[in-house]
Order: structure tokens, then C-alpha cells, then sequence
């Protein structure tokens, strides 16, 4: 439907107007209102952390009334201004920093008569600049989130006609109690919300689907109570109580969140739960997160340190303006006395003196530093968004810079921290392996797919999210859907036949274990997941009820009769306890012997060829990973074909398969190209074509999801053979095998049997992981009908636990997924991005230490490190993986010592631990070593005793690969090497296991992919690829940081060199606080002639080409040392400022002593000489001059010249006493004037022209022979 259902009411009311897209589809984003009579169930806050959730009915009105005081209205406000707050909330928030809290004092400063030293309005006009330029933008970003509000509030909803003045308008979340859907399912888009596209599936509170009446609002009794409002997109605890005191537990299965759509529903009725500000998606809206980059905290040292300079001259000024007028104290005419006849004392008159020079000499601290940084990284942000190099064409995608004000830091990343499956791969599953009942069976067609270039796909379709969340055009990955299958495991499939079991009987010995195995292991890639099937090329519709909207209702009754054409009655499903007859075709003798494992004794054949397989274990495959199925932020939608059709059914090729994770697409593939085709799924049942047995329908029991604490999923089924419950399970091999049932290989056959198979299974899932494949184990349970009913009694009870829920129902989970048959593994392939080895190598050259932190098993991992060039074949691989914290101390330190006696140039403990925060330059030489380890080492490795050696030990190695990593480890060991190392952290993902990590680095990355864009909603920069991450941090990343430390130190350099004119003309006037220049030029001089080239220089500036960055990523290394902005580098520019301010006074002092020219006559050739000196100064330094600087130094050399002369003809006594007029017109006709300015101009820049000519000829020069050594060592053969 077109908005979520528009619920019905005596009369509909236009509560608020909403504006339709260009498209004519209203933009929903918000739920309507549920029925449930009296007003809208109102969400009331109550003590403690429970809410209850009550109807405006009879029976809970007085309740309803206790609670009405608290209730949260539905209207929505994300701005922070309004007409009346805006200037006043605006000042106050801009005087939090402290540099305009400092002008504000000179401002008020200045209006003190005894130490004003300019014109009290010309002291306000910069900070009043400043302000103004700030909030214009201010007022422009809270005006587009108005906007946008009214928007979202204006919307259209109806309420039921007796909810008189309601005031949550729209439904923000909603507890489902009805929909009118096939089978009470709906579909639901959160890409408001997580970004996620693919579609998540809700339904009806359990009970409400299986009633054939419909759900009569002025009759609903329950209510519920729930977990307070939280941030949590994923949980919701709480429960429905009926009238009865009977509880139904509710989760986010049955709740629709404000912010999502619904797609390919109807009509739904619920109950609202959380309203306005309380809804998730608002709680999640914190707007995005301030980062101080790196550049910027030392800009802000140097601040202070220009303070403390600023401290020193002016007790300099005071303490020089008491000596002399000590010297002339009984001199009437130097010492003016108060008009009431007192004379101020030299001590007294310094003491004034002092805040004079203050507000004289303020120009020395920058006030427009920060907006000019500010208005550069917006111009560094619009080259990195608009470069052609981060578009990819299959996804429509370029580079998203989330974050404004930390680009420079780019440029002095340290240590990367890299997700793999989504980062490092593509994530585009292909079935390469499996194994069944102790065989390997190798699909090597599949890998000779992925190797044909330009092949298409049948019919997998990639919703790509974006922020419009248009989908894609349909991509081709032909790979992923057509899946070979193995000649022999499709032999032994084809005989599982109606025939062949038909000779079975009561009198017929068991039939072969494996085929069985066969079966169900097919049965479980093809139902133990969340699939969702449909027909082909079907839109996602928003089923608008705009024939609805036409209707006048006028009473209840025409309100059922609406809904009960809307309903759809759906079929019975078999119950419970029900035992139905097996399918027909399929003989009961074998039916009977399905899933008794216990009476089970194998055939002698299988005991033969296991014990074969036993000693020379087949097996080949390419990429897997077992508990990557955490991964489940992705949209793949799949179509099906080349299955038989069924009576009455589409077919296979029409069935369109959309699975939350490629791993799922991939094995129901898998399955489909065994003939074991997923038909159709509902929350009662799944159907399946299994090749010639025909259609199964499995009664859908329960679904155990998969989370990343359990790293499996599981599925209860009543076995339409059989009829007895089966568990079926999935997961990472490491949990699935430690839940298997117990064993011994001296017992009954069967347990030696599987004792054998066990064996084999491990060596294969070895050897998939050895070969880079993502595996997964698979296993089944049967369970008694009187077992399942105990542990479903004891699951609702946990789901309608509010406190401890999670606990309570992974205790549940453990009951339930324990003493397991294990069926076989499987091993897919997901194969590296492109570019990717390249980009690892490019970045190890530029000194970035890499981490790969992945939730795959060893093997894999170290696998994919070595594919990609993360480990090169020559480096020492140290594994630390142990089971106890004194054994992780052991080898960690055996580790470090061998390290350290075969590498002498790595860092000493000693060294280490007096100052972790200095890592260790590349090893060029030596020993390079990798290390490998594992979760659980892991946790003993970051507690607070263990962490210094470990990161010593980690300081030592070229790269380091944490498997089984959980997401909070990656987010920890992120923040570990980031506080105990002091190194500047960049982490990469592409999945919402990757967001905490992410987060914690100091520049977060995100990828878009398959895996939803949950990771790039987190991050600062988005990229779709990561081959993008060298360029945006070798190219762009260098470039920010040289752009803005050079500029920053460049305001400081002109704002010394020119207030030091100020300064040395102290000297000459009695240290008086006069100024030999016009206040107005004074003022102009920094906010308007010389502010915008060094704006052009920080965003255009390349002090090296794109290819040489890329060429020679050593140049990147730079930045990580902040050679361009060290301590040593502030204090030769304020000295090269205090010398060019020392040749730019006294060059004209001296060229016009012994002359008439009076003090403003001479203030203007030192005007001029230092706005050459200034501007000339910044050519120097830049290495890449275009037309836009040299249009720009020469618009603020006329802009100075126009303004001087307009000043000097028109402003005759503007400023009293100074007296500008016709100044700059006398001296354009002195020639003195122009040599003046030539010789200042030149004394003043030739040593710096000098020192940056040499070095940039010595750097020439050896970085030429550097690029021909790099290029031999290139070309040698190895």
C-alpha cells in the first residue's frame, strides 16, 4: 500500500495535508494509526523500565487516565532554532569557543576609555563578520531540517472517529494485530532507517493469524507492556496479556517502526507502542558525530602559543610606555593630566598601556582562521566527491564524505583496520565445495565460471542501496546462480527415486545411511534460512487504498465489511500433534526409517568407501566462511530456473529468491541445482520440489535466527514424511561441532559411523579453509512431539520476558540445538575485489600497518592474507591461539624474543614501554613476520595486564590477522592500538557487525555493497570499492594534509609578520599604542585583501601530481611523520615572519628619515611593501600555480588599490584624528614609493626564495634517482 494502512473512523478527518512525489506516490514514511476505539492508544513513560500500553476503552480507562499526563505527542522537531531563539541560541552557542569569547573581550575592551585604541566600531566590525558568516550558515542548515520537518508532520492520516484530538498523529511503531495479507505476513523497506533494501519480513502476534474473525477494535482487551524507548533497531521486548491473563510474547518480528515502508501489504491494523520523540528512528537521530582531526588540535596549541606571545609584546609595550614616560614625568607636555587635574603615574599608565596593546595587537591571533579551514575542507570535499576515479559504474556509486571537518586526516593514517568478506571480497557467493556424509564432492565448474570474463548472470538482481533508495537495474552475476553440479553426488541423488524405495518394506533392510544424509543435508541448505520467495520481475508495490480513501464510511459496520473484503482467509496447516500420512508415491517403510537414526545400520558400502575417504581425503574449493552468515545486511535477489514445474505452480525459472545474505542465495542455489527447489514460504509452512520424490511441504514450526553470539541459525519442522519434529541447523563449524551428539568410536556401528564422518568432515572443512572457502556446518535433531512441546513451553516463557530476554532465550536455543547429527559442510567461494592485492601493496609502501579482522576460521583467514598481499610468501607466520591467559603471556613472549633476535631493528620492550605511543618504522630489512590470532586468544590478549605486550608484540610484525573476531573485539582492539599507541587508526567495513569498529577509528570507512549500508550510515567516507582507499588516502589524503597545515601556517605567518609593523613602530611613538596606519586599513587588511589566496591555496594546491602520489606511495609517509606542520616548523615561520616584518619597517623607515612625510603617509608604503610581501610569499610556496590563484592575488591587489584610493579621496575625517586624504594618490606618483616597495619586497622574500629553490632542486634530484631505483627494483626478475 501507498503510506501503511489509512485506518477507517466514522468520518474520515484531513488531520494535516501531505505532499505527493513527482512520481504521484505519496511519500509514506510513516505508520497510520491503529483502530482499536477511543483514542489512540497512547504511549504513557512510566517508572522503572517497563511501559505500558493501553486502549482508550472501558476497561482501561481508568488506567489510561493515570497515565495521560505523560504522554509523548506524535509531532516531530529536529531543528534547534526558531523565529524568537534564533539570535540569541546562536551567540551563545558560538561564544562557547574560546577564540570568540576572546574578541568579545576586546570588544568590550575598546568602549573603556582609557585603553581604546581604535574607533569603538571598528573593534566590533571582524567578530561581528565572523558571527554573521557563521550563522547565515547556521540558520541555512537548521531552515533545510524545517523543511523537511513540516514535511514529515504535514502528512496525511484518519483516525477513528471517537479519538478526539489525538496527538500522536501517525504510528511509529506498531504492535501488528491483523493484516490482511496472505497468511498475516507482511514485507517491510528499512532503508530509512539502516539503509537496508532488501526486504525484511513481520507478522501478526501469535495467535491473531490463525483467527478467522476479524480483530473488532471497540472489543480489544489486551495490553501490553514493553521495554522503555530505545535506540535498537534489532530488539524489542515486551508482551501482549489478553483478558485472561495470558501472555504472548512480542519481538521486533511484530513491530513496524516509524520510518519503513510497506511493501506488498494491504491493510494492517496495530497499536501504537512509541510516538514522536520516543520512536527508534528519532532516538537514532543524533545527528552526525564532531571529530577534531589531528591538524586541528596542533593549530589549536599554536593558538595558545600566539597568546603567550601576544602576552609578551604587550608587556613589552607596557613596560617600554612607563619607562619613557618616567623619563619625561614633570614634562607637562608628554605627561596630560585626567581632566580633574590628576596625573597618572608611569606604573599606572603601563598598567593601561597594556590592554591598549592588547586590542592594537589582536590581529596576531587569527579570528578567521577557523572559517577559512572550514570553507577549504568544504572545497577539499567537492574535489573528492567530483573525482571520475571513485565512480563505479555497476553500482551508480561514487565516494560519499560524510564528515566535513577531518579530511587532512586522510593524510597521516597509521594503522588500518579491515574487515574481510565485503571489504577485501566481493561477497558474491559461488557453491564451490561440499561435503555429505564424510564425501567431498568438488564443483570445479563453478570455479572455471568465475574465471570467464564478461559472463552474465541469469538472474540475480543486486539492490543496491542508495540515498534515494531507487534500486538498481537488474546485474547479471551468472556465478552466483548457476550452480554445477557434481557428476557423482548427482549420481547418487538420481537413484533416490519412487522405485527405488518402493521395494522397500517392513522385512527390507534399513536403506543407505548416505542417502539419507543426501536428503536431508538438501532438505537443510533449502529451508534453514529466511529466504523470501516471490514471482518474477514482481515490483516491490506500496498497494496504495486510494479507492479506499474514495469510501464514505459512516458506521463499525461498514468498517468490518471493509476489512472483511480486504481479508484473506488462509488454508488450515496441520497442527502440533497432528501425524499426517505421508506424501503418496513415497513408500511407509521408508518413511518409517527416515529420521530413526537409532535403528540405523549402515550399509557395508558406505562403511567401505568412508573408510576409503578416511585415508585419502578428496576435496578442492575456494572461499569460505562459517559464521559469516552474521553478515545479513545484504539484499540478493535471486531467480530462479531450470527446475521441473509442479501441478498448479509457476515455474521454477518464475520464482524470484531474496535472501538477506549472499551465503543463503548461494545454498538454496546450490540446492535448486540438485532439484531441491524452494517453492514457497510462510510462517506456516515451506515447500519444496525435492526432484522426484515431488513436492514436500514441511510444516513450519519455529526459526531460531541466526545472531552473532550463537553463530548458527536453526529451524523446527514437522517432517512431511516422517511427521516428527527435525531441527535443522547451520552454522560456524567451530559451534556446530562442539553441539553435536556424543560419539565413542568403540561403540554401537552408527556411532562409529559417525565418528567417521566427523573426522572426514573437519579434514574437509581444513582443507576449505586452507583454500580460502566460507564454511558451514550443517546438522539436524529429531525431537519427540513431547520434547518439542516442553521446550516450546519453556521458549514462550522466555519471549515474554522483558529484563532478560536475550539470556533467556539463548538458554532456550542451547536446549533446543544440542546432541546433533552432523550431515556434512559446505565451502563457498567469494573471491577478492578487484584491485585489492595491489591497493594492500600500495599502502604497505606508504608505512601503514594493516589488520584484518574477520569473523572467518583460521585457515581462511590466513588464506585471504596471503591472496591479497597482506602476508607476503617470505614472512614469518607467528599463530598465537591458546586456551588459557598464562599460556597466551608464554607464547606471546617466546614470540617477541624470537622476533627480536632475528630482527635486531625491531622496537625493544624497553623502548616500548616507556613510550608506546611511538610505533616502529617499516622493516626494510630483517625478519617480517606476520601474526595470526584468534578469538579467543584475543580476549585474554586486550585485558589491561596483557595489552602492552601484546601491542609490543604487534609493533613488530608487518601485518596482523585476528580471526574470530566478534564485532566488540574488532571495536576494542581498534581502540587499544589507537589510546596505547597514540597512532592515527583508520578501520573499513562494509557490514553492521563492522559499524562499533568502525566508530571507535579516527576515520571510519564505509563500503557499499551487499551488505546493506548500515556500516556506510556509521562511517565518515563511503567508497564502493576498496581499491579506492589508495587514491583517497595516497592522493587526496596527502593533498588535504600538506593543503591546510601549509595554509594554517601561513595566517600565522601574516598575521605576525604584519602586526609586528604595529610592534616596531611601538619604538618610534613612546610605545603609546598608536597606530601608524588607518584603522580601517588595519581592519581590512587581514578580513578582506589577504583572506581569500590562502582559501584558493587549500583547496587547489598539489604539491606532487595524482601519479607521482600513486607511483611512490613512500612520499605518503610524510604525512604520518606531520613533517609539513611539526613544533620546529610553527617556529621558523613566526621567525621568518619576525624577519620580513623587521626588513618591511625599517627598509621605508630608513628610505624616508630625515623626510617631512608625516606618520599616515609613512604607514602607507609599509602597507603596501607588506600586502606584496604577503601575497609574493604565499607564490613561493605554492608548487602549483593556475589562473585562479594568479586572478585571485592580483583581485586583491587592485582590491587594496581601489579601496585606498576610494578611502583617500572620499573618507576625509571618517576616523578623527587620522587623516587619510589623498595619500595613496601622492605616492602613486613618487617614484620613491614603487622602489621602496620593489627593495622591501625583495630583502624581505630572498632568503626564503633561496632555501625553498635549494631544497626543491636537492629534492628534485633525489627523488628522480629514488623513482629509477623504484622502477629497477620493479623490472628485476625474482
Amino acid at each position: 500500500m501507498t503510506e501503511l494502512l489509512q485506518w477507517a473512523r466514522y468520518h474520515w478527518q484531513r488531520l494535516v495535508g501531505g505532499t505527493p512525489r513527482e512520481d504521484g506516490e505519496r511519500p509514506y514514511n510513516y505508520f497510520s494509526l491503529l483502530a482499536c476505539g477511543g483514542k489512540p492508544s497512547r504511549t504513557p513513560r512510566v517508572a522503572g523500565k517497563h511501559r505500558v500500553v493501553v486502549p482508550h476503552l472501558w476497561p482501561f480507562k481508568d488506567e489510561y487516565e493515570k497515565f495521560s499526563g505523560t504522554y509523548v505527542n506524535n509531532r516531530i522537531r529536529t531543528t534547534k532554532y526558531t523565529l524568537l531563539n534564533f539570535v540569541p541560541r546562536n551567540l551563545f552557542e558560538q561564544f562557547h569557543r574560546a577564540a570568540n569569547l576572546y574578541f568579545l573581550f576586546l570588544v568590550v575592551l575598546n568602549w573603556v576609555p582609557l585603553v581604546e585604541a581604535f574607533q569603538k566600531e571598528i573593534t566590533m566590525l571582524p567578530l561581528v563578520v565572523v558571527l554573521t558568516i557563521i550563522a547565515i550558515k547556521d540558520g541555512l542548515e537548521d531552515y533545510r531540517k524545517y523543511k523537511i520537518d513540516k514535511q514529515i508532520n504535514n502528512l496525511v492520516t484518519k483516525v477513528y472517529s471517537s479519538w478526539i484530538q489525538p496527538d500522536a498523529l501517525d504510528i511509529l511503531g506498531e504492535c501488528v494485530l491483523k493484516m490482511f495479507f496472505l497468511d498475516g505476513i507482511c514485507h517491510i523497506e528499512t532503508s530509512g532507517l539502516d539503509g537496508e533494501s532488501n526486504l525484511k519480513q513481520r507478522q501478526v502476534v501469535r495467535g491473531y493469524a490463525e483467527q478467522d474473525s476479524e480483530v473488532d477494535p471497540e472489543k480489544f482487551s489486551s495490553r501490553i507492556e514493553c521495554e522503555s524507548p530505545n535506540n535498537d533497531l534489532n530488539r524489542f521486548r515486551g508482551f501482549l496479556e489478553h483478558s485472561n491473563k495470558e501472555r504472548v510474547g512480542l519481538s521486533k518480528e511484530n513491530l513496524l517502526l516509524r520510518g519503513c515502508t510497506i511493501r506488498n501489504t494491504e491493510a494492517v491494523m496495530g497499536i501504537v507502542v512509541y510516538a514522536g520523540h520516543e520512536t527508534k528512528a528519532m532516538l537514532n537521530n543524533s545527528g552526525p558525530r564532531y571529530k577534531r582531526s589531528k591538524l586541528e588540535r596542533r593549530a589549536n596549541t599554536d593558538v595558545l602559543w600566539c597568546i603567550l606571545l601576544l602576552v609578551i609584546m604587550c608587556l613589552t609595550g607596557a613596560l617600554g610606555h612607563g619607562i619613557w614616560l618616567s623619563r619625561y614625568e614633570h614634562i607637562p607636555f608628554f605627561n596630560i593630566p585626567d581632566p580633574d587635574g590628576h596625573v597618572i603615574s608611569p606604573l599606572l599608565a603601563g598598567f593601561y598601556m597594556f590592554w591598549t596593546m592588547i586590542i592594537l595587537l589582536q590581529v596576531l591571533i587569527p579570528i578567521s582562521l577557523y572559517v577559512s579551514i572550514e570553507i577549504v575542507k568544504l572545497g577539499q570535499i567537492y574535489f573528492i566527491q567530483n573525482d571520475v576515479d571513485f565512480y563505479n559504474e555497476k553500482m551508480d556509486s561514487t565516494i560519499q564524505c560524510r564528515a566535513l571537518n577531518i579530511t587532512e586526516d586522510l593524510g597521516q593514517i597509521q594503522y588500518l583496520f579491515s574487515d574481510k568478506t565485503g571489504t577485501l571480497t566481493e561477497n558474491k557467493m559461488v557453491f564451490r565445495s561440499c561435503s555429505v556424509a564424510g564425501f567431498d564432492y568438488c564443483h570445479e565448474e563453478n570455479g572455471l565460471i568465475m574465471c570467464e570474463p564478461g559472463k552474465g548472470c541469469l538472474g540475480l538482481r543486486i539492490m543496491a542501496p542508495s540515498q534515494n533508495q531507487q534500486t538498481l537495474p537488474e546485474v547479471s552475476h551468472r556465478q552466483e546462480t548457476d550452480v554445477v553440479p557434481d557428476t557423482r553426488l548427482l549420481d547418487k541423488f538420481s537413484q533416490i527415486t519412487p522405485q527405488l524405495l518402493a521395494s522397500l518394506d517392513e522385512t527390507t533392510p534399513d536403506p543407505p545411511l548416505e542417502a539419507l544424509y543426501i536428503i536431508d543435508f538438501f532438505i537443510a541448505l533449502a529451508i534453514c534460512n529466511t529466504v523470501v520467495v516471490s514471482a518474477p520481475n514482481q515490483p516491490r508495490q506500496k498497494i496504495g487504498l486510494s479507492a479506499l480513501s474514495g469510501m464514505p464510511i459512516k458506521s463499525l459496520e461498514e468498517i468490518k465489511s471493509l476489512f472483511q473484503r480486504l481479508s484473506v482467509r488462509r488454508s488450515s496447516s496441520p497442527s502440533l500433534a497432528s501425524g499426517k500420512e505421508p506424501s503418496s508415491g513415497v513408500p511407509h517403510a521408508f518413511v518409517s526409517r527416515l529420521s530413526l537414526f537409532s535403528r540405523m545400520k549402515p550399509a557395508s558400502p558406505v562403511e567401505e568407501e568412508v573408510s576409503r575417504t578416511d585415508h585419502s581425503p578428496q576435496g578442492s574449493g575456494t572461499s569460505a566462511r562459517p559464521v559469516e552468515t552474521e553478515k545479513r545486511n545484504s539484499d540478493t535477489d535471486v531467480t530462479d530456473s531450470g527446475a521441473e514445474p509442479l501441478p498448479g505452480q509457476p515455474l521454477a525459472s518464475s520464482l524470484c529468491y531474496e535472501a538477506e545474505s549472499p551465503d543463503e542465495a548461494a545454498l538454496v542455489y546450490a540446492a535448486r541445482a540438485y532439484q531441491c527447489t524452494l517453492r514457497s514460504r510462510s510462517p506456516e509452512q515451506v515447500v519444496l520440489d525435492f526432484a522426484a520424490l515431488g513436492p514436500l511441504t514441511f510444516q513450519l514450526l519455529h526459526i531460531l535466527p541466526f545472531d552473532s553470539v550463537r553463530k548458527r541459525m536453526s529451524v523446527v519442522v514437522r517432517h512431511p514424511l516422517s511427521s516428527q519434529v527435525v531441527v535443522y541447523t547451520k552454522g560456524a563449524d567451530s559451534v556446530v561441532m562442539r553441539l553435536l551428539a556424543a560419539a565413542a568410536p568403540d561403540g554401537p556401528s552408527l556411532e562409529k559411523q559417525q565418528v567417521m564422518i566427523r573426522e572426514q568432515t573437519q579434514k574437509h572443512l581444513d582443507g576449505y579453509a586452507k583454500r580460502g572457502l566460507r564454511t558451514l556446518c550443517i546438522a539436524k535433531r529429531v525431537m519427540s512431539d513431547t520434547e518439542y512441546a516442553e521446550w516450546l513451553s519453556n521458549h514462550f516463557s522466555a519471549e515474554t520476558s522483558i529484563d532478560n530476554r536475550e539470556e533467556l532465550l539463548l538458554e532456550s536455543a542451547m536446549k533446543l540445538e544440542n546432541k546433533l547429527t552432523l550431515l556434512g559442510a559446505t565451502g563457498i567461494e567469494d573471491r577478492l575485489q578487484e584491485g585489492v592485492p595491489e591497493s594492500i601493496d600500495a599502502l604497505h609502501k606508504a608505512g601503514i600497518k594493516i589488520w584484518m579482522l574477520t569473523g572467518d576460521k583460521q585457515e581462511t583467514a590466513v588464506n585471504i592474507a596471503y591472496a591479497c598481499k597482506l602476508l607476503e610468501p617470505d614472512d614469518k607466520l607467528f599463530i598465537l591461539d591458546t586456551e588459557s591467559k598464562d599460556a597466551c603471556v608464554m607464547l606471546m613472549d617466546t614470540i617477541l624474543k624470537e622476533i627480536q633476535k632475528k630482527n635486531p631493528a625491531s622496537p625493544e620492550p624497553a623502548s616500548l614501554s616507556e613510550g608506546l605511543h611511538q610505533p616502529p618504522a617499516p622493516q626494510n630489512s630483517g625478519l617480517r613476520a606476520g601474526l595470526v590470532i584468534t578469538g579467543k586468544t584475543l580476549e585474554f590478549a586486550l585485558q589491561e595486564s596483557l595489552q602492552r605486550q601484546f601491542l609490543e608484540l604487534t609493533a613488530c610484525c608487518q601485518a596482523v590477522v585476528c580471526c574470530r573476531a566478534t564485532p566488540l573485539q574488532k571495536s576494542e582492539v581498534v581502540k587499544s592500538v589507537r589510546s596505547h599507541l597514540q597512532v592515527m587508526t583508520l578501520a573499513i567495513g562494509d557490514g553492521a557487525n563492522d559499524v562499533s569498529m568502525i566508530q571507535v577509528a579516527d576515520i571510519g570507512i564505509g563500503i557499499s555493497g551487499q551488505e546493506g549500508m548500515q556500516a556506510v550510515m556509521a562511517s565518515d567516507f563511503a567508497i564502493s570499492q576498496f581499491k579506492h582507499l589508495s587514491k583517497l588516502l595516497l592522493v587526496h589524503g596527502h593533498w588535504c594534509y600538506i593543503r591546510l597545515s601549509n595554509m594554517i601556517l601561513y595566517f600565522f605567518y601574516k598575521n605576525v609578520a604584519y602586526v609586528n609593523l604595529l610592534f616596531w613602530y611601538q619604538f618610534f611613538c613612546g610605545f603609546s599604542g598608536t597606530s601608524m596606519t588607518d584603522y580601517w586599513v588595519l581592519i581590512f587588511f587581514n578580513l578582506l585583501f589577504t583572506s581569500a589566496p590562502p582559501v584558493i591555496y587549500g583547496v587547489l594546491e598539489k604539491d606532487k601530481s595524482a601519479e607521482t602520489l600513486m607511483q611512490l606511495p613512500e612520499l605518503y609517509m610524510s604525512g604520518q611523520k606531520s613533517e609539513a606542520y611539526l613544533p620546529r616548523t610553527f617556529w621558523i615561520t613566526l621567525l621568518d615572519a619576525f624577519y620580513q616584518s623587521l626588513v618591511c619597517f625599517f627598509v621605508p623607515y630608513y628610505a624616508y628619515r630625515g623626510s617631512d612625510i608625516d606618520i599616515f603617509t609613512f604607514g602607507n608604503p609599509l602597507n603596501t611593501a607588506a600586502l606584496f610581501i604577503i601575497l609574493l610569499h604565499l607564490v613561493i610556496e605554492s608548487k602549483n600555480l593556475t589562473w585562479i590563484h594568479g586572478l585571485v592575488i592580483v583581485g586583491s591587489i587592485l582590491s587594496y588599490f581601489l579601496f585606498a584610493l576610494a578611502f583617500g579621496a572620499m573618507c576625509v575625517t571618517c576616523n578623527p584624528p587620522s587623516n587619510p586624504y589623498w595619500i595613496m594618490q601622492e605616492h602613486m606618483l613618487d617614484p620613491v614609493f614603487y622602489l621602496v616597495c620593489v627593495l622591501t619586497t625583495c630583502a624581505a622574500l630572498l632568503p626564503r626564495y633561496g632555501i625553498c629553490f635549494t631544497i626543491k632542486r636537492v629534492r628534485d634530484i633525489v627523488g628522480l634517482e629514488s623513482f629509477k631505483q623504484l622502477l629497477t627494483m620493479a623490472v628485476r626478475p625474482s
